[in-house]
């Protein structure tokens, strides 16, 4: 049985228990009449709408890692056209994101060490990307145990 199958069960049970409590011709003065109706009604509602937006939250999560692994490997195939040296302003241009994005993006980068940070002699930052430096020279690339 799926989530929403159970959060939607568990949503139609309260809105039934509230229905009966409605109907019937109890006195809700008592604390033991509102916390039978806290239990019966407000619990299973609280629970449906938890079920129904974990899965949200969790879908939204994935989304956003999708488009952060496609932003990263758009400034990857930036870098291989820069021959491995971009600034944050060339990927916000680029790519059509904020430049405050683009550091974001290019320090999480350097902070996995996919790129390292240099500063040209005008106090440019410059992020290179040494696979994508180096990717012409592949050609005469040899095995470990032939070097």
């Amino acid at each position: 049985m799926s989530r929403k199958t159970i959060a939607i069960a568990l949503l139609v049970l309260a809105g039934v228990m509230l229905w009966g409590a409605l109907r019937s011709n109890v006195n809700f003065a008592s604390p033991a009449k509102i916390a039978a109706v806290l239990i019966t009604v407000v619990a299973p509602a609280v629970g449906g709408i938890v079920l129904l937006r974990g899965r949200d939250l969790a879908r939204s999560r994935r989304i956003e890692q999708l488009r952060q692994q496609t932003i990263e490997a758009e400034i990857l195939r930036l870098a291989v056209q820069e021959r491995g040296r971009l600034t944050a302003v060339e990927v916000s241009t680029g790519l059509g994101i904020t430049p405050e994005a683009a550091k974001e993006t290019l320090d999480a980068m350097v902070a996995r060490d996919v790129a390292d940070i240099a500063v040209s002699d005008r106090g440019v930052v410059v992020y290179t990307f040494h696979d994508a430096k180096y990717l012409g020279g592949k050609g005469d690339a040899k095995g470990v145990l032939d070097a």
